[in-house]
């Protein structure tokens, strides 16, 4: 019997979930463990090495993006030949990005001691965690092209739990690495292992889900002229890729070339919350986007923008609680956790969080967006790169850490709330622009009057809860703080949002009906 794509959401938010606070427990537990062991210069130093080899990775140039959207119809139909031509497809493109990548990796390589030479980190160790971590990188493209099914097919369950597994068994094993010996070298030496064990999980689960799959790479090369929409939408992805670098992963560099090395691991720190956090919200939320597409290629327009405004509502929603949270909670748990030498100022923080709730609502749009196909407004792309650079490097050299990360909040108000809604209700839905400004405006209405009232309530617990630096103190005030916000906005939410009541009847009508 085949799985509908609610039934697929589900299982991928069961699993999400659980991993989530699987990986949670095991990241929180490990890091105070490592910046103890390693030291933050050497944790500073493998954030920057990721960003670094980021850098390589935009050749992926959104092929993956644009195979996604070129197999939705093929599965809504099950036209498993039309799939293997395409995925065969993909095995050749990224078999030529896979050698691109290594061959830019020797080439980067050669500028490393220029990259790195203000740290005291041994050059030994500088190398050897480069290619590693460009090791495991190339892994992905030569072996792992086929997991593209698994998401195009809303089946990303199948494989969650496994690479959780693994990822936490390295985590661990290098923390013990760390405690047992100290050594640089075999905390780097996992990254390459456990790059080629997911390999192997990988291909064993998707042989066994789609026993029918028959990528051949070297087919593809010749029916790679019978699919020319994968090249004309990878030349408009490729734009919205190097965005998504630009304001993702330059952030550790402007902070490391206005601030230091060693603060780079210190914001990391709170990084990390925002993507445990992100990884909670992207597996209850995110494993619509594949659903959404299929739901397009069907064309129902009202169920179309009846979903929409489901998700937005939801979107803004659970962005607002985590975000909220985050603000409130996250310097007070790094004090306990870490230490009060490892926190940042309230500024910084309410600048983050700001951030965070920015990215968690912009979700709804993108998959929209992708769903319709609607990937040639690269200019869009272009400006807020611009927009992003220039102000974070303008206000990171006058005010430092505060500027270099307020920069991404104008460029993201412009484009992704200014334009992007205009361009998917305009090209994609047909619908005027002032209905995304009626769906949004009593969101947040809702979303403020909720954080308000939550605020007037806490400021008078806090009066009666013990305040000190305890793991049992700040359990309490963190338990006490997300039940009255939660409590609080869903009665805001309920009473203005007809969108999030709709979606939370949808979502409880269909999880009675799939047990």
């Amino acid at each position: 019997m085949e799985e509908s794509r609610t039934g697929k959401s589900l299982k991928n938010v069961r699993m999400n979930t659980i991993c989530y606070f699987v990986s949670l427990l095991v990241a929180f537990f490990t890091r105070k463990v490592l910046l103890e062991n390693l030291g933050t210069e050497f944790i500073g130093f493998t954030g920057t090495l990721g960003s670094l080899l980021s850098f390589l990775n935009v050749a992926e140039l959104g092929v993956s993006t644009a195979v996604s959207y070129v197999l939705y119809k093929p599965l809504h139909d099950r036209d498993y030949p039309k799939i293997n031509e395409i995925i065969s497809v993909l095995g050749f493109l990224y078999r030529r990005i896979g050698i691109f990548i290594v061959c830019a990796g020797v080439i980067m390589s050669i500028f490393l001691l220029l990259i790195f030479k203000d740290t005291v980190i041994d050059v030994g160790v500088i190398y050897f965690g480069f290619y590693a971590y460009l090791s495991a990188s190339a892994i992905g493209y030569f072996v792992n092209f086929r997991m593209i099914l698994l998401s195009a097919d809303q089946r990303n369950y199948i494989i969650t739990g496994y690479f959780q597994a693994s990822i936490s068994a390295k985590v661990i094993l290098q923390m013990l690495a760390a405690i047992y010996t100290g050594s640089f070298y075999l905390y780097l030496f996992f990254e390459i292992i456990f790059a080629i064990v997911n390999a192997v999980i990988l291909q064993q689960k998707i042989g066994r889900t789609y026993p029918w799959l028959q990528a051949n790479i070297a087919e593809g090369r010749f029916l790679f002229k019978n699919y020319p929409e994968i090249t004309k939408y990878v030349k408009q992805i490729f734009i919205h890729k190097i965005s998504s670098f630009v304001q993702f992963q330059l952030s550790p560099f402007l902070i490391y070339a206005f601030v230091s090395l060693p603060m780079v691991a210190i914001y990391s720190n709170y990084t990390i919350i925002t993507q445990r956090v992100q990884g909670l919200f992207l597996g209850i939320m995110g494993s619509t986007w594949s659903g959404v597409g299929n739901l397009i290629s069907e064309g129902d327009k009202g169920k179309i923008f009846n979903v929409y405004e489901g998700l937005m509502a939801a979107n803004i929603f659970m962005g607002s609680l985590i975000a909220t949270c985050f603000f409130i909670l996250s310097t007070p748990f790094i004090r306990v956790w870490l230490g009060a030498e490892y926190e940042l100022s309230s500024m910084i923080v309410l600048i983050i969080s700001i951030q965070l709730f920015l990215q968690m609502v912009r979700g709804v749009n993108d998959q929209f967006i992708n769903g319709f196909g609607l990937f040639y407004d690269i200019w869009a792309p272009v400006t807020e790169s611009v927009l992003y650079l220039l102000f974070s490097l303008v206000l990171g050299s006058i005010y430092g850490l505060p500027g270099v990360l307020a920069g991404p909040l104008v460029s993201t108000l412009l484009i992704v709330y200014g334009w992007k809604p205009y361009f998917l209700f305009s090209r994609g839905f047909n619908l005027p622009v002032p209905m995304y400004i009626r769906v949004v405006g009593k969101n947040l209405f809702a979303a403020f009057l909720s954080i308000i009232i939550s605020f007037s309530i806490y400021s008078h617990i806090l009066q009666i809860l013990p305040v000190e630096d305890s793991w049992a103190s700040w359990i309490a005030n963190a338990f006490f703080f997300t039940c009255i916000l939660c409590i609080v906005s869903i009665m805001s939410f309920g009473l203005f949002s007809s969108g999030f009541r709709v979606f939370c009847k949808q979502l409880y009508l269909k999880k009675k009906q799939h047990g």
